[in-house]
């Protein structure tokens, strides 16, 4: 007798594990896949574009370390503290000024440095300081160090010349160990690196947004794996931070098209406004939004009333619980200090 072979099609009963699993590729779609950025390894440089040129300098003449001789800021446009200073880059007067507190002086700060033509900011990771020389296309490197009488001072030891057109905006990423330098007209981005305990830079790498070549950006704001653009094309740019691709493009009305800088600060996109599109100082404000493709339809709250108005707001930083604004145009607040609790802007004070 012939028998025929039958195959079953009973189902198998659901695993918890095969559960599991559905579980976790839902979530990851729902985030995104997002996964946290790794630590960079230490820096070894085998390969690199160029190194710093090292610069010639007397520590002799830091043995009375000069104070800062302007009764006001001129123009200033970024505070932070790096270590155990804050630092002032002073634009229109060429100069960066630090100082241990903020609450003394403007003539008891003293003078980092004069070598810069309308510098815009500093960055620091506790063994070198960098600052954009924007008119003169560099990057000066900066150390600290003591002079004969045994006080700190900071030495210029390298240069980095021929760094796009205006460079305008450096930080330094943690994660990546590596300073960001933005040409602001150029739409290129320097990265700068050194090895560990060893304060020689290399430029590592030169990244590009080619729409944003000769486009005036003054700045640019890293978001974990993500990095913003507010451009002058009358858009804000969203693009990957390894590779610069473009994920994401969001127009944005005339009245803010003179953009500045973009500071998330808890639930809301803060915007500093310079100008409108034709350029007119008119429109200079502070905005914020929770989602940037609100933006073109008008989805935005105005909060320069906070700080009074009537001036031109630029680069938002923090230190510690604190958020610092520098302003423009506007005698006697040209840097404030305030805080958001709960999405709530409180504790407004100006500090110089």
């Amino acid at each position: 007798m012939n028998t025929k072979r039958q195959t079953s099609c009973k189902r198998k009963p659901f695993s918890t594990g095969c559960l599991i699993c559905l579980c976790l590729v839902f979530f990851f779609l729902q985030t995104g896949c997002a996964a946290e950025r790794k630590p960079a390894s230490p820096y070894i440089p085998d390969s690199f574009l160029r190194e710093g040129t090292p610069l010639a300098f007397d520590k002799a003449s830091l043995n009375a370390i000069p104070d800062n001789s302007f009764p006001t800021l001129s123009v200033p446009t970024y505070i932070t503290r790096i270590k155990d200073n804050y630092f002032i880059v002073d634009c229109y007067n060429n100069q960066v000024i630090y100082h241990d507190n903020l609450t003394d002086p403007l003539y008891e700060w003293q003078v980092m440095t004069r070598d810069v033509s309308m510098a815009h900011t500093i960055a620091g990771d506790g063994l070198v300081y960098l600052i954009d020389d924007t008119e003169n296309n560099r990057i000066l490197v900066m150390e600290e160090d003591k002079n004969e009488n045994g006080q700190p001072i900071f030495v210029p030891t390298q240069e980095f010349t021929q760094i796009g057109t205006r460079p305008h905006y450096i930080i330094y990423d943690e994660i990546t160990d590596t300073f960001y330098a933005w040409s602001s007209e150029s739409g290129e981005m320097f990265l700068l690196r050194h090895p560990k305990d060893d304060p020689h830079m290399y430029l590592t790498e030169i990244r590009s947004i080619p729409s944003l070549n000769g486009v005036y950006v003054r700045s640019f704001t890293i978001v974990e794996d993500t990095i913003y653009f507010v451009s002058g094309n009358s858009s804000i740019i969203e693009a990957d931070l390894d590779t610069f691709r473009i994920k994401k493009e969001y127009p944005v009305p005339q009245e803010l098209a003179g953009m500045i800088q973009i500071t998330p600060i808890e639930d809301y996109f803060y915007i500093t406004i310079s100008t409108d599109a034709a350029g007119s100082q008119d429109y200079a404000t502070i905005i914020r939004t929770k989602r940037l493709k609100d933006l073109a339809r008008g989805g935005y709250e105005d909060v320069y009333h906070f700080f009074i108005g009537g001036g031109t707001p630029y680069y938002i930083t923090r230190i510690d619980e604190n958020w610092y604004l520098t302003e423009h145009r506007l005698p006697g607040h040209s840097i404030w200090r305030f805080r958001v609790k709960d999405n709530a802007i409180t504790d407004v004070v100006t500090i110089y």
